[in-house]
């Protein structure tokens, strides 16, 4: 029945999607092996793409070529962008998606990608021969067999739902759990722990009463998350805002007993950014209240999410203190919140292309290394697909530093420092933040990608033609002097002091309160300009960025080149740390687990001091 496949994806979640198209659009033969075809890519938590880095992350998937963006813009049923008063580093783009229309058209994505195959099953062991994995065998027994296998099993490995005293196996509410890959993998001496995460009650909308909560609507200019095509969303759906109370933080407590959480049921570490409601009230116990976010789940359905009010407390206790919140006072619920628990494999495991150090040709990604969060996943997902193409065609592993993109930060972040919680992606976490913004994701990696041959022709020209663009107006804007007596009115206006003299409109754009628009509303030959080279607002966008960020964007690019050269400075994979007597104990332990590639990822390690990596300097001669 089966051919020999070059890659062989478990999992058709997040990552797996787009591990199975990256591959598949390369090149390589790809086999998806899903234990559900109506759930592709499907969103298991809440109906929402991007937000604070996660956003970020989303560009630079499409900047490389994945689908996520592209989905996303074509289900979004509500667009905001995110941190808007802040400065353009801290920009994050948001949308409220359609649950069903974006899993049906991922779907419809994957079954048009050439050398794409799908299979209905369950994978139950790898097949392994000297170290090397050789395919997958499944629950219907078949043996299929692949040159490398990426395995993005999400929750499903050993997964257990928890609601109140009630326990059951399950990846996720209404599907199974998968067994036996994690006792196999263990036994060729995998290090494998547990997480758990969590997810809220489902409303029925037509019980809400939303006259008594703030409504949160979409921008009035909504954008997107592609860069290749334009979104078109003319209608958009509110969310809505509610708090809960010290009544009903008191009707949540009078579950804590039963709570497979407190009660130690469950041994999983939780999401530390993205607590339960039990968990918030226990550790944040001086707040009366607590924000919750009323999601829509599609344009036709009444179903609603409700951010904020994740819990695995007994069914009947959620009900009683949800109908305690303003709004939901004569709520009716679908289905309870409840919480998962399920076995991940520590990242530290993993090479920097996201191979397996212990099994050469295995892949893993997404939740198995650790991580929370569809963006997260999705970008591991395309990283691995990239990479195992690139392993089955004997080419050199595509590695993104930290200073190249926020997947660069994420998969360093997991391969050199591990997790002992669900990670989440910040904009914190990336010291290059101001290099790595939402606009400019497409200058940074599609050319990348369009040289490896995932990006397209089309995706490739796009960029260049937008890089075009940007150029032109800069020229033009350093070769034109705004007056005085044409725009001092728009200055005084916008609380700014009046030009005295010509400026340059690159000058002008310095100041804080002006922006290009107001430029044009009084210089006929800047608005001239705009009209006649069709440049729309994410040109002018990215170009007033780089006008009045230059000196920082310079110095990041030069502290960026600094700490690149420690990047350089590579390091053998099999040195034994333990010769160096003259590094700390705690540091040949940790260098001998991890095995860092070069200084730059060993200064990263935490418990490696900087005169351990003086130490390692010197003994590279360095």
């Amino acid at each position: 029945m089966f051919d020999e496949y070059d890659v062989i994806v478990v999992g058709a979640g997040h990552s797996g999607s787009e591990a199975a198209a990256a591959a598949a659009n390369m090149g390589s033969k790809v086999l998806l092996v899903t234990m559900n075809m109506t759930t592709i890519a499907q969103m298991s938590c809440n109906p929402a793409m991007g937000g604070i880095a996660k956003g970020q992350i989303l560009r630079e998937i499409d900047a490389l070529g994945g689908y996520s963006a592209l989905v996303t813009d074509r289900t979004m049923i509500q667009f905001r962008m995110l941190n808007k008063s802040k400065g353009p580093a801290m920009w994050s783009p948001r949308a409220q998606s359609d649950r069903m229309m974006f899993s049906q058209e991922w779907r419809r994505m994957l079954e048009q990608t050439p050398n794409l195959d799908f299979w209905q099953d369950t994978v139950v062991n790898l097949i392994i021969d000297d170290d090397c994995v050789r395919g997958v065998r499944t629950a219907m027994g078949h043996d299929i067999y692949s040159k490398s296998v990426i395995l993005t099993n999400g929750t499903f490995l050993n997964g257990k739902i928890h609601i109140g005293k009630t326990n059951f196996t399950g990846g996720r509410m209404g599907d199974p759990a998968s067994f036996n890959l994690s006792d196999q993998l263990a036994a060729l001496g995998f290090e494998c722990a547990r997480l758990k995460t969590g997810t809220p009650v489902r409303v029925d909308g037509r019980t809400i009463d939303f006259s008594k909560m703030e409504e949160q609507k979409g921008d009035d200019e909504p954008g997107q998350f592609s860069f290749l095509e334009k979104a078109n969303l003319n209608v958009q759906r509110s969310c809505w805002i509610t708090y809960t109370s010290p009544v009903v933080h008191n009707e949540l407590k009078l579950g804590f007993a039963d709570s497979p959480m407190f009660s130690g049921r469950i041994k999983g570490v939780g999401p530390r950014y993205c607590p339960s409601i039990e968990d918030k009230i226990g550790r944040f116990s001086d707040k009366d209240r607590h924000q919750l976010f009323v999601e829509p789940e599609g344009w036709s359905t009444v179903e609603y999410y409700l951010n904020g009010f994740s819990s695995s407390l007994p069914d009947k206790i959620q009900f009683e203190a949800l109908r305690m919140i303003p709004g939901f006072e004569n709520a009716k619920i679908f289905r309870p919140g409840y919480a998962i628990e399920y076995d991940y494999f520590p990242p530290t495991q993993l090479k920097k292309n996201l191979e397996t150090k212990k099994v050469k040709n295995l892949f893993f990604a997404g939740q198995i290394n650790g991580t929370t969060g569809y963006e997260e996943a999705a970008a591991q997902g395309i990283m691995a697909g990239i990479n195992a193409h690139l392993n089955v065609v004997n080419k050199e592993p595509f590695i993104l530093n930290r200073s190249e993109a926020y997947i660069g930060v994420l998969i360093d972040d997991l391969v050199t420092k591990g997790v002992d919680e669900p990670y989440r992606m910040f904009t914190s976490r990336a010291e290059h933040r101001i290099l790595l913004r939402q606009d400019n994701a497409d200058m940074r990696l599609t050319e990348k990608s369009y040289k490896l041959g995932l990006a397209t022709q089309r995706r490739y020209e796009t960029m260049l033609n937008k890089k075009a663009k940007i150029e032109k107006l800069l020229n033009f804007l350093s070769n034109t002097s705004a007056v005085p007596e044409e725009i001092n009115d728009k200055l005084s206006a916008a609380d700014t002091s009046p030009l005295k003299q010509k400026v340059r409109m690159t000058s002008l754009l310095l100041r804080p309160q002006v922006e290009l628009q107001l430029i044009a509303e009084t210089h006929q030959e800047l608005k001239t300009f705009l009209l006649d080279n069709e440049l729309d607002r994410e040109v002018i966008e990215a170009v007033e960025i780089l006008i009045k960020y230059e000196g920082y964007i310079d110095k990041e690019s030069e502290m960026a080149v600094k700490l690149g050269k420690f990047e350089d400075i590579k390091l053998k994979p099999d040195f034994d740390y333990a010769k160096l007597q003259s590094l700390s104990y705690e540091a040949r332990e940790k260098l001998n687990k991890v095995r860092p590639t070069s200084i730059g990822q060993a200064s990263r390690i935490s418990g490696v001091s900087p005169s351990d990596i003086n130490v390692l300097l010197v003994f590279l001669g360095r």
